[in-house]
């Protein structure tokens, strides 16, 4: 298939995430039956950014023309990619890029996050049969002319040992963080109530971490964060609640909650679930040129013209690449020359 017909078939998928075709509603509910992280609301809302942001035919033409992807890929590699599970589809970006830059995919699957993806690339293939060769799952990734794969820091030291022979993207554990003024309106401490606790706060994407001024006032953020209260209601999300609260009440450690999160004053730009570590600073910019480029940090938010708005964090665009390495640039340039 050439650029505009991949990019045609794409956008028949996104309207296809976008419907209430039974498969795909059947889809959607053994997913969730068979992750409990993996609830229907974050599982739609992680459709939704899909669909709306990425599986847009100008959107994705516009991608192809910024990194010069041809119209058609006459030596088509094979990328081998070994997907995450943290959040729904958090593998999507990967297949999409090498969907859109003419190469075939082999898909390991993480557990957690296997029967949407499958469902998806399964249609893909109902429509478009020439694909059955280009898109293919498999336990164990060999015979792959590169390699695309997401897991923990532990994980990431065997990805870069069995794939070193090979032109390879490995990516570590991230997270992001937040820059507050105490400024912040009531609607943009809610709009930061989504950056943190979407997808129970478990993407890189997620903030777990803000900064904050000396003499920060925590009960409007404390009140703005109860429009997810309900989320105590998943008990997976309560027992880590509970775990993480008694053990600050047994230790005698400061804390602070509002019944669904714990705020704790730590150094650590990582935090448990149910969990979002605090960290006074002085000077803001002096804070900003500290983070720079933090390794450890996917995003940075905060009400600033340097920084990802408030509410933003999890609505990333075809170009916000995760580690900020340029999966598109590394598809059509480093294998294909």
């Amino acid at each position: 298939m050439n650029l505009p017909q991949r990019i045609s078939l794409l956008e028949k998928l996104g309207i296809y995430m976008r419907s209430q075709d039974s498969e795909w509603l059947e889809a959607k509910k053994r997913a969730s039956l068979e992750n409990g992280w993996f609830i229907p609301p974050f599982i739609e809302n992680a459709i939704e950014q899909i669909a709306e942001h990425w599986l847009q035919r100008k959107a994705l033409e516009e991608w192809a023309t910024g990194e010069n992807i041809g119209l058609e890929n006459r030596t088509p590699k094979k990328i081998g990619l070994v997907l995450a599970g943290n959040i729904p589809l958090v593998g999507f970006h990967d297949w999409l890029s090498v969907v859109i830059s003419g190469h075939h995919s082999l898909i390991k699957t993480s557990s957690k996050d296997r029967i949407l993806i499958e469902h998806l690339v399964g249609k893909m293939i109902q429509w478009e049969p020439s694909l059955q060769n280009e898109m293919n799952f498999a336990d164990r990734l060999t015979g792959c002319d590169g390699y695309i794969a997401t897991g923990s820091n532990n994980s990431s030291r065997y990805f870069e040992y069995y794939f070193s022979k090979y032109p390879h993207l490995i990516r570590k554990n991230k997270t992001s963080a937040a820059l507050l003024t105490g400024t912040e309106t009531k609607e943009e401490l809610e709009k930061l109530a989504e950056d943190v606790h979407l997808y129970f706060g478990l993407g890189c994407r997620n903030v777990t971490k803000i900064y904050v001024p000396a003499q920060y006032d925590f009960i409007p953020l404390l009140e703005a964060f109860k429009k997810f209260s309900w989320l105590s209601d998943n008990h997976k999300f309560k027992n880590n609640y509970d775990y993480n609260l008694a053990l600050y009440i047994l230790n005698k450690q400061f804390y602070m909650t509002n019944g669904t999160i714990l705020l704790i004053e730590d150094t650590s730009l990582f935090a448990p679930v149910s969990q979002l570590n605090y960290e006074f600073y002085s000077d803001k910019n002096t804070l900003l040129s500290s983070l720079a480029n933090h390794p450890d940090l996917q995003c940075l938010v905060g009400n600033d013209e340097r920084l990802i708005p408030f509410g933003n964090s999890q609505i990333p665009a075809l170009t916000d690449y995760a580690d900020g390495s340029n999966t598109l640039a590394f598809l059509n340039k480093k294998m294909l020359n």
